[in-house]
Parts: structure tokens; sequence; C-alpha cells
């Protein structure tokens, strides 16, 4: 007798969607509105969400850094999310966005790569998932790394062309403002500029004198309270006299981006009365006669500690 058996339809399981976040990044100085942050945004924002199969984790942007520095906030907050499992794939326009250091980029991809990490890269159309993908990026990063290079050496070039004319790369500093080209001074800032130097020859300490701006809600540059660190700096500061000492600290590495100070490595420049001036030269020379008595008594009570 002929006998039927019902199969029961298999019940399958969508495949899980991938998690998918994107990384962008711009530089202040070089990016133009069409590669703006923003646009870099958009632009992933709507790529992940119209995917039906990935799920948005979000976009990290970095902005006005370049992709040698290392104290990206967002990239370091990418990688740990990446660590903690919850991003699957990763999307970038393009190597030099992500890093320019064929280093850093190789290491930060294998450690990705080894997390079940994926990282895309738009513009040269790689994938760490693919069997070529890293011998592609090694390729390609040493060529972003070579023109960073470039970039950083005329950079250098142009800014060591313009100390040999006495004009600074930049100032930016309390009690002056770079306006039209023209360093002006702000005279409520100013005031307290003169205020520090006299009370430091008086006695006070660089720690002393902080604690009295802040206990009168005065704020240093960045329109914070000001710290030891400020004062001393603001004491040393020749540039109060109306001069300038051009190439004090280089920036040697361009990958690394540390700067030094010009110990001789390089040639200095003193260009004399360029813009107005706030403290005398006479104050200032007896404040440095002040700060080399206080290093020398600070030595001295070292040795005696020994």
């Amino acid at each position: 007798m002929r006998k039927i058996h019902k199969i029961e339809p298999i019940k399958t399981i969508p495949p899980a969607k991938k998690r998918v976040a994107a990384y962008a990044r711009v530089s202040i100085e070089t990016d133009r509105t069409l590669n703006s942050l923003s646009a870099q945004v958009s632009h992933y924002t709507s790529l992940i969400q119209n995917h039906p199969g990935w799920e948005y984790i979000g976009i990290y942007a970095d902005s006005g850094e370049t992709g040698t520095h290392s104290g990206r906030g967002e990239f370091k907050r990418l990688i740990a999310d990446c660590e903690a499992g919850k991003i699957d794939i990763v999307l970038t326009k393009s190597i030099s966005r992500f890093a320019r250091n064929t280093v850093t980029l190789l290491s930060t991809v294998r450690r990705l790569k080894e997390i079940g990490v994926e990282v895309r890269f738009e513009r040269e159309g790689i994938s760490s998932a693919t069997a070529d993908g890293e011998l592609m990026l090694s390729i390609l990063a040493s060529f972003a790394q070579e023109e960073s290079r470039q970039v950083s050496e005329n950079l250098k070039w142009a800014i060591r062309n313009g100390f040999k004319k006495g004009k600074p790369h930049r100032i930016a500093m309390y009690g002056y403002r770079h306006t039209n080209g023209e360093c002006v001074i702000i005279q409520e800032e100013a005031e307290v500029v003169k205020r520090v130097f006299a009370t430091y020859l008086k006695g006070l300490t660089p720690i002393e004198i902080a604690a009295q701006l802040n206990a009168e809600g005065i704020k240093n540059y960045h329109g914070l309270d000001f710290k030891r660190s400020n004062i001393a700096k603001m004491l040393r500061n020749e540039r109060y006299t109306g001069n300038l000492l051009l190439q004090k600290t280089y920036v040697d590495d361009h990958i690394g981006k540390k700067r030094k100070t010009n110990k001789g490595e390089l040639p200095m420049y003193l260009v004399e009365d360029a813009h107005p001036a706030i403290i005398s030269k006479e104050i200032f020379h007896a404040a440095q006669k002040e700060r080399l008595r206080h290093t020398k008594r600070k030595i001295a009570a070292k040795e005696v500690a020994k």
C-alpha cells in the first residue's frame, strides 16, 4: 500500500547582519569642501544604512590631524570597539586616511583581522579579508608614506625659508593676536603679562602667580585656568619684548611628529623689534636672572639631599 509522508519545510535562519562602522578623517589645512568631514560622514552613513545586510554601528571621525599622528581620539575609540567585539567591518576612504605609516597600518589591520574584523579601503578597492589584500596594502601604504614624507619636507622648507626672512610660522600666545598679517596687542591680556613679570620679580613663584590669577577668574590663552607651566613659559618667552627667536624647536620625524628643542642642530634667527613689545628688555632680562637663580638653588638643594 502506498504511503505518503509529509516532509516539513526546513526553516532557514537568515544570516546575521554584519555590524559595520566607518572611519573618516580630514586635515583642516589641506581638504577642500567636497572632501570635508561632513561629506564623508554623510556618504558612509547613507552607504551603511541602505545596505540590506549591514547594521549601522556609527561613524568615527577625526578632524585637523595628520594620518601619521598618534593622538587620534576617534581612531583609538574605533579600535577599542573592534576589540570589544562591537564591529565586523570597518569602511574607510583610503589608506592615507587610515594611516600613512606603513608599519602602523599593517600592524593595525593584522590585529583587526586576527579578531575577525575586516577593513575595506574604498579608493584602492582593497579588503583585508582577501588573500592578496595585505600585499596590496603593504605596497600602496609605502607610496602613501612617501607622499606624507614629501609633503612634510615641503612644509619644512617653506617654514625654514620663512625663518631666514624673519617670518614666524605662526604667533599664538597670550597677549597678542595675529590680525591681517600683523601681531596686535590685546591690552587686557597685556596687563596680565606685565603683572606676571612684576610679581615674579617680587618673589612669587609661577604656582603662586597662577593661583592668584585663577582666584580672580582670569583665563589663559585657551580660556582655561592658568597652570604653573603657562606662567613658566610666559616668563621665558622673549616675544614679549618685541623680539622673535625663530626655530627654537623643530619636528625631525614626519611620522612621530615629536617636537624637539633646537640645541644647535639647526640655525636660529633673532628678529629684533618684530612687533610691539609688552615687556621691556630690562624687565625680561631681570626675570631670566631670577629664573637662573631659582634653577641653581634647586640644583644645590638636590645635591644637599643626596
